[in-house]
């Protein structure tokens, strides 16, 4: 890994969102992305009940993409990331504080940003080293930068997981981008064919206006469509994204 940028392939890739189930569901909206709502769940992953159960509708989005990628992988360093993560189970909470209601063991265990990743390790009893990523609207880059670091360092491949939805109300007035359900993963490899690279440089001036789609989708769009570069303003850091067709 070099300091001034990383690079890696893609082995094998997986999303679901509401309405979007299917390869060809996706490469459609990559073409003319429309806007993601709804709130239906992935059909159901190899997960037992009792653990199902306690993933909310986010974390069975991520859960969905994560097996569905790693089919027939155990023991991979996972890098699980979101840039709000479980906010609605701890908006429920606080509102729980406010009314001196009790406080749910489970719904608060089930709140902090690990969770989903927690579950996905306990559920396939793997050992690896697993890590959830929360850096803002650069979310997605920290996260393929943290897996590249674990490439580095000699893992032969690194499953990461992108997922967020919509937030709670009580955050519309702070909302930078519309946010839209989905969940997607990469099982990322050292480069080799197809090579996606990612680097970075100080934004003279930030960006202006609300972009068509979240990061993580931007992102994703980028991949699907194959396109030769994505550039990204996120606060003072330019994001330079290209491909090695």
């Amino acid at each position: 890994m070099q300091l001034d940028g990383v690079s890696f392939s893609v082995a094998a890739c997986a999303a679901w969102a509401p309405g979007l189930d299917s390869p060809q569901a996706w490469a459609s909206w990559a073409e003319t992305p429309w806007r993601i709502s709804g709130s239906g769940e992935p059909k159901g992953t190899p997960m037992s009940p009792m653990l199902r159960r306690r993933a909310g509708f986010l974390g069975k989005m991520a859960l969905d993409a994560a097996y569905r990628c790693a089919e027939g992988k155990n023991d991979i360093p996972v890098v699980f990331c979101s840039r709000h993560g479980e906010v609605r189970r701890a908006v429920e909470l606080l509102m729980d504080l406010v009314q001196d209601a009790p406080l749910s063991p489970t719904a608060f265990g089930l709140a902090v940003h690990n969770a989903s990743a927690g579950l996905f390790s306990i559920a396939r009893g793997d050992q690896a080293n697993h890590v959830a990523v929360a850096a803002g609207s650069s979310s997605v880059e920290h996260a393929v930068i943290e897996a590249c670091s674990l490439l580095a360092d000699g893992a032969p491949c690194v499953l990461l997981v992108s997922y967020d939805e919509n937030p709670p109300p009580v955050f519309a007035p702070f909302e930078d981008c519309d946010e839209q359900p989905h969940a997607w993963a990469w099982l990322m490899v050292p480069a080799s064919d197809d090579v996606i690279r990612l680097r970075w440089s100080i934004a003279i001036s930030g960006a202006t206006g609300k972009p068509a789609l979240p990061p993580s989708l931007q992102v994703l769009r980028f991949q699907l469509r194959r396109e030769p570069a994505l550039e990204r303003i996120a606060g003072n850091r330019r994001w330079h994204w290209t491909r090695d067709a």
